[in-house]
This record gives C-alpha cells, structure tokens and sequence, in this order.
C-alpha cells in the first residue's frame, strides 16, 4: 500500500507538529497516553493500541489501568480528571454519533484549564483519529515493535503492512 510519508511528507509533518504541540502542552503524559490509547480502542486499530499501551507502560502506566480502559466507567482506579478526559475523547472520536453536547463540554471544562480544554477538546482526539485511520488504511499491524516505546520510520511501517 501507500507510503504516506514519502506520498505526503508535508501532511505528516503538519501532524508531528500537532502532536509536538499537545506533548509540549502541560497536560499530564499519563492522561495522554490514556486518551491515545482510548481513541485507538474505538478506531480498531491494533497497530496503534500497541503503540500507545508500550508507550504508557514505559512511562509507568499499570497493566490495570490499561486493562480496564475499555470500561473505564465503571472501574474505581481513574481520576476525576482522567475520566473527563475519556469521555471526551469518546464524544470527539464518535462525534456522527454524540454531536458534542452542552453537558459533554461543561463536564470536560469543569476538570480543565481553558487553554488544557482547547488542546484536549480538539487536537488529542482527532490527531489520534487520523493517526488510526491512516495505520488501518495503510494495512498496518500491530505487535512488530520491541517492548519499548514505539519511534517507527517510514521504512519500518511499511514492512508492518498486510
């Protein structure tokens, strides 16, 4: 399949900026690892879960955490504040389906900074959703990487690929 970093470089450099930025940004690398990974969860794609679930773990993230991600609601271990950031995830990542309700916004704004709720209202979600789209487009797969945390090149995504 295509090689979008060699079809493309200029919109994938525009998406590392992207992801620069919300790294840079101030919001805990935990809560961010958590959303990537949510996200991921959502879109199906294996190729990014892998990544995300070896980042989070290397940064400290427990397996329990990780393991329950997709039940989040109704696991104890979430803070208040990671738990905002999940559902707004979902709602930006399904956002055919949840339109991003008033109550949905007031919900993440009361655990978030304007300028956190602006990176996290927008940018993390669906910088991760093209990510996934662009992995599952591409045929990639996961569980080709190592045990630390995920730095593909182009040259090694395109031998992931189906």
């Amino acid at each position: 399949r295509l090689d979008y970093s060699k079809a493309a470089p200029g919109s994938v450099q525009a998406m590392y900026k992207l992801q620069k930025y919300v790294d840079e940004s101030g919001l805990e690398h935990s809560l961010l690892e958590l959303v990537k990974t949510r996200v991921s969860q959502i879109n199906g794609c294996a190729f990014c879960i892998d990544m995300h679930t070896k980042d989070a773990r290397a940064a400290g993230e427990t397996e329990q955490r990780l393991y329950g991600l997709s039940a989040w609601r109704e696991a104890p271990y979430y803070t208040e504040r990671e738990r905002a950031a999940l559902a707004w995830a979902e709602v930006v990542t399904l956002i055919s389906e949840t339109h991003a309700s008033d109550e949905d916004y007031e919900a993440v704004r009361a655990q978030f900074s304007d300028e956190e709720s602006a990176i996290t209202k927008s940018s993390r979600a669906n910088r991760n959703s093209v990510f996934s789209g662009i992995s599952l487009m591409l045929g990639c797969l996961g569980g080709f990487q190592s045990s630390s945390p995920n730095r593909y090149t182009a040259s090694e995504m395109s031998a992931m690929r189906m």
